[in-house]
Formats: structure tokens, C-alpha cells, sequence
């Protein structure tokens, strides 16, 4: 009896030391890892965390609660999972992954600094940008030439000395109408070169679409279109209210440029588990496939006033919302454009 003792013991000994020597390479991992990782426990308090995940989580430690730490020091970005955390004189972007631990009743949290790469995609965003003003120099150039002869022409009949008052006041309209398109022009192309940060909020769909149409009222009575609407569903998107209003307002806009005297402009909403969808479906003249190749891309455009920025500043705006836009269209049946928009989540989730 005495001697299966010691051998059981030594069993014992050894599994003791082999559990012991696991734990210290664990120990010695989480510490050397590059990642952040949390363990919560069942109450949401942090139990454990690594160095990597108290630097970039600062001032977060061990048996605080993770839910206020969230709603307190992170912001919400338009991409599932990328958190950004203000610090004294930067701005971390981190990824947060969370898995629940079933058994028990905690959950683990990976966190990645995605900072840098982050930063590094938007200067190669804005290189490429750049690279494009070449191609785009020729279309800018032709853009610009049409309504600045249009406002000379204008300006120089108000220099004749024996114009009539009216046709001063008419010419001096149009000339201010020109002028008003290079600038609207310019700012547009400025706007699309630059591309700068825009602030994100929570918005409300359906609002947003109600103001779009509103927005749009007098020129769908006046074309006599026909709108059905669709869009009387709640919950929010991550974007910035007044560039998403923009963006269906252009949407409508090329609808209804599109549909012929009394035709029919479908505008729905529809919520998923985490995107929303909008379509804008009009019964005009369709789009051949090589058009709606080269619909998106700056300068191009199919109409004598169009200035071909609208659906490129279109595409902008919603990557940077994290969302995507595609167009099908058949030649004589009308076109569908399809926006999709990340939905608001749920920070208690993260």
C-alpha cells in the first residue's frame, strides 16, 4: 500500500509540475504577446489582462467593470468590431473580438492595434487619389471650360453701354448661375482629393429617406412622378446625417433625371442582422453595361450639365461609412441602385 502511495505521489508530482511548467509558459506568452487579451468574468468585471491589452486599453485594469469602461473612453466606428480609443495626443483604433466562456459565464476579449495600418491605408488612399488628378486633369479642364466661356459670353453683354435694364438683370442671373457651377465644381473636386475624417453619429434611416424625399418634393410634383415609399422601419446606422442625406438626395436625383413624366420612383428600407439596405428603382432608360462600368468613376457622365463627381463622392462617402453601393440596369426598363450601411450595434456586446 505504502509503495502504490508514493507512485501514485509521483504521478501527482509530475502532473503538478507539468501543470505548473504549462502555466508558466502561458504566463510568459500572454505577456510577450503583441495582442491584448481580457477575460471578464460572469459579472463583466476584468479578471485577467495582458500588458499589451492595459497599454492600448489605458486607463482599464483589473476588477473594473467593462461595459462603463466602454460607454466612458470608446467610440464606435461604421466598421463591426473597430473601436477607437482617444489617449492623450493620439487616437488608437482597435479592434475588439469577443467569445463567450459557456461554462463559465465570462468571456474572452482579443484587442489589436490597428492604428498604423489603419493610417497607412488612408495615405495610400490619398496617393492613389492623387494619381487619379493626372487622368483627371482632362476632364476637369473641359468640366471648367463650358460654364467659364458661358460666363464670359454672359459678363460681356453687360459691358454693352446700351443694354436694357431687364436683359442686364437677366444676363447678370445667368452669369451668376455659371459662376455658382464652377464653384460648386471645384468644391466638389476638392472634397473628393482630400477626403478628410467625418465625424460619425447614430442616424435614423427612415427620418433620413423622409427628409431626402421632402427635400425633393417640388421637382417629383412638377415632373408628375409617381413615388412609392417603403421605408417605415426603425433602427439607426453609423454615418454622419448630413453627407447620408446627400447621398440619397443625389440617388433620387439621378432617378428621377432618369424617369420620363409620371413614371414610378421605388424607395424601400430594409433591415438585416447587421447591414441595412436601400434601394432606389426607377422605370426610366436604363443603362448600357458600359456605361454602368465607368458610373463611378470622377468626371464620367452621360449628361450635357452633369459634372461626373456626384456617384464618385457617393462611392467615397459610403466606404467610408463601411458600406458598399451597386447598380443594376437594363436598357429600356430602368435602373436599381442598392446601398448597404452597417446598423448601429450594441456596446454591451463588445
Amino acid at each position: 500500500m505504502t509503495q502504490q502511495l508514493e507512485i501514485a505521489n509521483g504521478h501527482l508530482r509530475r502532473e503538478l509540475d507539468e501543470k505548473a511548467a504549462l502555466s508558466r509558459r502561458l504566463s510568459l506568452l500572454l505577456e510577450r504577446l503583441p495582442g491584448g487579451m481580457l477575460e471578464l468574468d460572469a459579472e463583466g468585471r476584468v479578471a485577467l489582462m495582458n500588458p499589451a491589452a492595459a497599454r492600448m486599453l489605458a486607463p482599464l485594469a483589473v476588477g473594473m467593470a467593462w461595459a462603463p469602461f466602454v460607454a466612458e473612453y470608446l467610440n464606435q466606428t461604421s466598421v463591426q468590431d473597430i473601436w477607437l480609443h482617444p489617449k492623450a495626443g493620439d487616437e488608437l483604433r482597435l479592434s475588439i473580438v469577443s467569445a463567450d466562456v459557456p461554462e463559465e459565464g465570462g468571456q474572452i476579449l482579443l484587442v489589436q492595434d490597428l492604428t498604423e495600418s489603419w493610417q497607412l491605408q488612408q495615405s495610400l488612399a490619398h496617393h492613389k487619389r492623387l494619381a487619379a488628378m493626372g487622368e483627371m486633369a482632362a476632364g476637369l479642364a473641359h468640366q471648367l471650360r463650358t460654364p467659364l466661356a458661358t460666363a464670359l459670353l454672359y459678363a460681356g453683354h453687360l459691358a454693352k453701354p446700351a443694354l436694357a435694364e431687364p436683359d442686364r438683370l437677366k444676363f447678370s442671373a445667368k452669369a451668376l448661375a455659371r459662376l455658382r457651377h464652377l464653384e460648386s465644381l471645384i468644391q466638389n473636386m476638392l472634397w473628393f482629393v482630400r477626403r478628410q475624417e467625418i465625424p460619425m453619429e447614430p442616424v435614423a434611416m427612415s427620418a433620413c429617406l423622409h427628409e431626402a424625399v421632402q427635400t425633393l418634393q417640388p421637382q417629383i410634383d412638377a415632373a408628375a412622378i409617381i413615388l412609392k415609399l417603403d421605408v417605415d422601419q426603425p433602427g439607426e446606422v453609423i454615418a454622419n446625417r448630413k453627407e447620408l442625406l446627400g447621398v440619397f438626395i443625389n440617388l433620387l436625383e439621378n432617378a428621377l433625371q432618369a424617369s420620363p413624366p409620371g413614371a414610378v420612383i421605388e424607395l424601400s428600407l430594409f433591415f438585416a442582422a447587421d447591414f441595412a439596405t436601400i434601394d432606389v428603382i426607377d422605370h426610366g432608360k436604363g443603362m448600357p453595361p458600359d456605361v454602368i462600368e465607368r458610373l463611378f468613376e470622377p468626371f464620367f457622365t452621360t449628361r450635357k450639365e452633369g459634372t461626373g463627381l456626384g456617384l464618385a463622392i457617393v462611392r467615397n462617402l459610403l466606404d467610408q461609412f463601411g458600406g458598399d453601393i451597386a447598380v443594376s440596369s437594363v436598357l429600356g426598363r430602368g435602373s436599381t441602385f442598392s446601398v448597404k450601411l452597417p446598423v448601429k450595434g450594441d456596446a454591451s456586446n463588445v
